[in-house]
């Protein structure tokens, strides 16, 4: 396929009007970036030094070579590593990510885990060409139960956890992880999130506890012992428990607006008192492993900070385990790149998470400890760190994953105990916005079940759930799970009452009541960052549900699903009762054991939740507080008449901030634009419908979409053209490329062209296309187009003022819906 004139697409592409030309972005604010450790508080790092340990690691460091130290360094993903690699690089340590799993499975089942668990270890402690052999430790994000295995128990998200109020049921919680992590084989798990979102735009604002500093300290420390079991100097491994790591070391959850990765623009006192209040508790527990951030404080990427890692962690508050980096976060520190980054180890990383690239880190390590670029002593502090944990877990003698206690008892995995654990956790997370007398339900009644979300266990578990977004799944990938419908129809029928789902509000019989169950759909990192704080507009159809369900006399109850406090006043306005469940995990039934009664009419269990951060008023936290941090309702709670909300968001744009079309309808600053190529002056915008475009050759009109009138049908007769979005403020998505982020772009091809290609301009002239076959049909496509591919191919990524242009040659007819990034194409294209 010919380059479209290698398009000249940056001179003939114009966003209304304006060259495409990228211009740089504004810097964020600055500081120094440079922490005072005398002004952060001392703590004790509890764990007893052993002689014993210490000997043997002195013992090892003697007989390691320089290329074992290195290799004890370096941690590689499961998607890029084999047990071979592990061997020949000696490895300290490898990770699943998101997407990642045994034998390329990430939906493997749980022997798969364990099997390789084993083939990893009997290759890390292989001494056949002489080497030491140190055993690997595997790490996972086990972030709400061991959540990336089929029929494990999953917990409620952090946030949910938060509401409850409860850090005894934390360590239990922590408990049973670390018991269902060993049935598979892992050693550790990359939790707990301490973060303290201030800005729930921010895509993992769930994964945070709380705003409240002293709510997410005062349940660190319970989940590390939970975890880990208390820090007494004791073998790990042996009690049944796992390392832990506590993230992101620093202010992830304070960046400007809330952006992932972003620069946390605040003093070093808020630093101290609001993010770093739950490293505390963290060290005061003997947590093995800190996590570093992707985030940047005053501009400067926590990864490569010295001041923070070393002179504050490590020196003033006497962390004595070791420290690991985020997900090839090191290639974000200042003069560094995936492959290099010496930067790192120098501020106080002792391992690197370099998922992809750890072959050319470790290469480049080496290279620069031989050049004398990284003083030795550096390296053997990291490397007695890491053994201290290693040995503390008791790695070294407790032999290979399936010989442990716990390992391959298959039947812990979601067990009824651990099950029973989970659901009271869901129950207590419940908040109780508004009760006009509906709540408790009797249970022998008629009751309808409504809304999108009430009988969906992907959705109701959230990100970071099989799957790095927790999407592609659905319930029969939950055995053993239970959906909050068949929570609700358990609870109504067992009492000889009825039960009917209909997510569209329809039904057989008139209900006594009705519980209508929406909200959020998964998300994780990247994917989840907010431009408002309200649901996107095609989450908000289960409203008019409600007001169909009252105008006939029948009392509604909200069920809202969701990660974070978000404006819903409409359906707080129709609903006579409204619930925040969160994100509840696989044990729905915990939210019937609240909300349906004895046959008395007397509660089974009462509310107990107390939102933990303030709910808004409307989308813009700026406006002022709905209901405060702690509020929530429960039945002896005084009912008054309801005073009707405003129901105004506010000056907030809805949906994703990297969502660029909806539904056919460019998101804000963004212009939707047909052009040809070959012709300068020929763009048109496309604004209103029907249109016509380049010369009579292109008709635009207003088509069904994904939804009611969501697509918009281009209609041409031949030639060459390009339909585009572009912005006049290019956008820094450089960030989305470390990891499996995609442009995705949803169309239906009812007549292909002759040839066909996806573009995208970034900075002066860059241009990317990929050519592409699109069949002919009537169904809509979800294409991908990997972000990580186009970096890998040297496309700057940081100016992007053109992400999609979709170019034809001959004749064509098709209707395009949505342009956005995400991770859930159904055809992943090539980038160049």
């Amino acid at each position: 396929m010919r380059s479209w004139a290698v398009l000249t697409m940056a001179a003939a592409l114009t966003a209304g009007g304006a060259s495409l030309q990228a211009q740089p972005a504004s810097p964020p604010a600055q500081g120094s970036g440079v922490a005072n450790p005398a002004i952060w508080p001392e703590r004790h790092y509890p764990v007893p030094v052993s002689a014993a340990d210490e000997a043997k690691i002195a013992d090892l460091l003697r007989r390691m070579t320089l290329e074992e130290k290195i290799g004890q360094l370096v941690q590689a993903d499961l998607c890029c590593v084999t047990p071979a690699d592990v061997k020949t690089y000696n490895l300290g340590s490898v990770l699943n990510g998101g997407n990642s799993g045994p034998y390329g499975n990430d939906l493997a089942p749980a022997a798969d885990w364990l099997k390789l668990a084993d083939e990893f270890y009997a290759a890390s402690i292989d001494t056949s060409d002489g080497g030491v052999g140190i055993p690997v430790v595997w790490g996972t994000d086990a972030v709400h139960g061991h959540s990336n295995i089929i029929g494990a128990t999953l917990f409620p998200h952090n946030i949910g956890l938060g509401a409850m109020r409860d850090p005894e049921l934390i360590e239990r919680i922590g408990a049973v992880t670390a018991t269902e992590i060993r049935v598979t084989g892992q050693e550790w798990t990359f939790a707990p999130t301490v973060a303290v979102p201030q800005d729930f735009r921010w895509g993992r604002a769930y994964e945070g506890y709380s705003s409240n500093p002293e709510l997410v300290a005062s349940y660190t420390g319970a989940m590390v012992r939970g975890l880990q079991g208390p820090p007494d100097g004791a073998r790990i491994l042996p009690r049944g428990k796992v390392i832990a790591s506590t993230k992101h070391f620093l202010g992830d959850g304070g960046t400007a607006n809330g952006v992932d990765q972003g620069d946390a623009q605040i003093s070093e006192e808020e630093l101290r008192d609001i993010h770093g209040a739950p490293y505390g508790p963290a060290i005061e527990e003997g947590v093995g492993t800190v996590m570093a951030s992707f985030s940047s404080w005053q501009g400067v990427k926590m990864t490569g900070n010295q001041s923070l890692l070393t002179g504050v962690l490590k020196d003033r508050m006497n962390f004595g385990g070791f420290v690991v980096s985020d997900w090839n976060a090191h290639g974000q520190v200042e003069g560094c790149t995936n492959a290099s980054c010496p930067q790192a180890l120098l501020a106080g990383i002792d391992l690197y998470m370099a998922p992809d690239t750890w072959k050319p880190i470790y290469e480049s390590l080496l290279a620069q400890a031989k050049a004398g670029q990284i003083p030795m002593s550096r390296i053997d502090d990291a490397v007695t760190r890491l053994l201290r944990v290693k040995l503390r877990l008791g790695l070294f003698e407790t032999g290979k994953p399936s010989s442990r206690d716990l390992s391959g008892h298959y039947e812990l995995l979601g067990s009824a105990e651990h099950r029973a654990v989970a659901r009271e956790a869901v129950r207590k997370s419940l908040v109780l916005l508004k009760n006009q007398g509906v709540l408790p339900l009797k249970p022998g009644g008629r009751l309808l079940v409504a809304g999108d979300g009430a009988d969906d266990i992907a959705r109701q578990s959230g990100g970071w759930t099989l799957t790095w977004q927790g999407t592609g799944i659905d319930n029969s990938h939950f055995p053993g799970a239970t959906s909050l419908w068949a929570g609700l129809r358990e609870a109504v029928t067992s009492a000889g009452g009825s039960a009917e789902l209909s997510p569209g509000g329809s039904f057989t019989t008139k209900p006594d009541a009705a519980i209508v169950i929406f909200g959020e759909k998964p998300y994780a990192e990247f994917q989840g960052d907010r431009a408002s704080l309200q649901l996107d507009p095609e989450l908000t159809a289960p409203f008019e549900t409600m007001r169909k369900l009252k105008a006939q006399g029948i009392p509604v109850v909200a069920v809202m699903i969701t990660g974070r406090p978000l404006y819903v006043n409409p359906a707080l306005n129709l609903a006579d009762a409204f619930v925040v469940t969160w994100l509840p995990g696989t044990e729905g039934g915990g939210l019937a054991d609240v909300l349906v009664g004895k046959p008395d009419g007397t509660p089974r269990f009462d509310f107990q939740g107390k939102l933990p951060a303030d709910w808004p008023r409307t989308a813009n936290m700026a406006d002022g507080v709905l209901h405060p941090f702690g509020f929530g309702l429960n039945y002896a709670s005084p009912r008054a008449a309801w005073t009707p909300l405003a129901e105004d968001a506010g000056n907030a744009a809805a949906g994703d901030a990297r969502t660029f079309l909806a539904s056919g309808v460019p998101a804000s600053s963004w212009s939707l634009h047909i052009v040809d190529p070959s012709l300068p002056g020929s763009q048109t915008r496309i604004t209103t419908f029907p249109a016509e475009a380049l010369g009579g050759r292109a008709k635009v009109s207003i088509e069904e979409g994904l939804v009611q009138e969501g697509g918009r049908r281009f209609r041409i007769s031949g030639g060459t053209s390009a339909v585009s979005l572009g912005t006049f403020d290019p956008i820094d998505i450089s960030r989305e490329t470390n990891g499996d982020v995609m442009l995705l772009v949803t169309l239906k091809m009812l007549k292909a062209p002759q040839q066909a290609g996806f573009a995208m301009i970034s900075g002066t002239d860059t241009l990317v296309v990929s050519p592409v076959t699109m069949p002919q049909g009537t169904k809509f496509v979800r294409y991908g187009l990997s972000l990580k591919c186009l970096r890998e191919k040297g496309v700057d990524m940081s100016n992007v003022a053109t992400p999609f242009i979709l170019s034809t040659e001959g004749a064509a007819d098709f209707v395009l819906t949505d342009v956005r990034l995400g991770t859930d194409a159904e055809v992943v294209l090539p980038c160049g």
